[in-house]
């Protein structure tokens, strides 16, 4: 009797321990199991993840082989991109400042388009570069003051250029370009270039323009100051798209054989990067110099500067603007 009792008990306790040691085994045993099978799920996702890359990038290296023979085709080829930048804000009751309520604002455009054409035995390349920008200060206070948006930069260029091939790397030139202002002022002044030369292109998407016969004529209400001119005409534009960037810089100088008072010079940058679908950032600057248009902003000086100003001895500083914002690119 008390063995059976013990057998009992013993007997119970002893399954148990036999029922818990068998569940231990057996869940080690999934999850090791479990633990192989997901690592060699992993390893094997990231091997076909690898494969496809590869794939991707097989498939995009001949994409670029074809589009680049596509550009590298003769025929029309036209494109845009600019920078669009803006700043707003407004303050109400704001003492610390000089202006405790007022609105203001910072509005910006540019546009680089180009429509060039290329063949055997000749070229003709277009190109147009706008640039727009617009501020206010809106005083609040003030009732007098202008609420509205004033034109600040105000840049519009534009050139054609047409070309006879001697050779793949050379050719004889005519180039027409014209500059002035559209916001205000317009063709006041106005600058147009006509000359023949030659033209250079040293590798793809640079050109190089020498015209030493150019005549510059000038556009403007005040004959005094403004003087059209014979000089030669040098303007080197590269246009270049490197992946998602986007770059173009412009020198146009004109250098008069009168005097070199009437001489001048302009150099632009355009940078732009996709970031998605055409829109990205861009950023914008470009630099200046002309004697003229010093002096007829000295002359406009309330009151005027002593001794009075004159194309030989005005401070002629050098003229700037930049542009930083959304880009787009069509």
């Amino acid at each position: 009797m008390r063995v059976n009792i013990i057998n009992f008990g013993g007997y119970n306790y002893y399954i148990q321990t036999l029922n818990t040691m068998k569940h231990l085994v057996l869940t080690c045993l999934a999850m090791l199991a479990f633990s192989g099978g997901f690592a060699q799920t992993i390893d094997e996702l990231k091997a076909e993840q690898s494969a496809k890359k590869d794939s991707i990038d097989a498939i995009q290296a001949r994409f670029d082989a074809l589009q680049d023979e596509i550009d590298a085709f003769p025929g029309w080829k036209i494109g845009a991109f600019g920078t669009i930048g803006f700043n707003l804000s407004e303050a109400n009751n704001w003492y610390a400042q000089g202006t405790p309520n007022n609105s203001s604002g910072n509005i910006g455009v540019t546009v680089n388009a180009f429509a060039n054409l290329d063949r055997e035995k000749f070229f003709w390349k277009n190109s147009a570069n706008i640039n727009l920008q617009w501020v206010k200060l809106d005083d609040k206070d003030d009732p007098n003051d202008n609420d509205g948006f004033e034109g600040t930069t105000d840049i519009f260029n534009f050139v054609s250029l047409y070309g006879y091939k001697l050779s793949p790397k050379f050719a004889i030139s005519a180039l027409g370009e014209y500059r002035t202002s559209l916001i205000s002022n317009f063709n006041d002044p106005g600058y147009l270039d006509l000359g023949v030369g030659a033209t250079w292109t040293p590798i793809t998407d640079m050109v190089v323009v020498i015209h030493p016969l150019n005549y510059n004529f000038v556009f403007a209400d005040n004959d005094a100051v403004y003087e059209s001119s014979l000089g030669a005409k040098i303007m080197v534009d590269y246009t270049k798209k490197l992946g998602a960037l986007d770059f173009k810089t412009n020198f146009s100088t004109f250098q008069s054989y009168e005097s070199g008072n009437l001489s001048n010079w302009t150099w632009t940058n355009s940078f732009g990067y996709t970031l998605w679908k055409g829109i990205g950032i861009g950023f914008e600057f470009g630099l200046r110099n002309n004697k003229q248009e010093a002096l007829d902003n000295a002359l406009a000086q309330t009151p005027l500067p002593v001794p009075t100003p004159t194309l030989d001895n005005v401070d002629n500083d050098l003229q700037s603007y930049y542009l930083f914002g959304l880009k787009y690119k069509f």
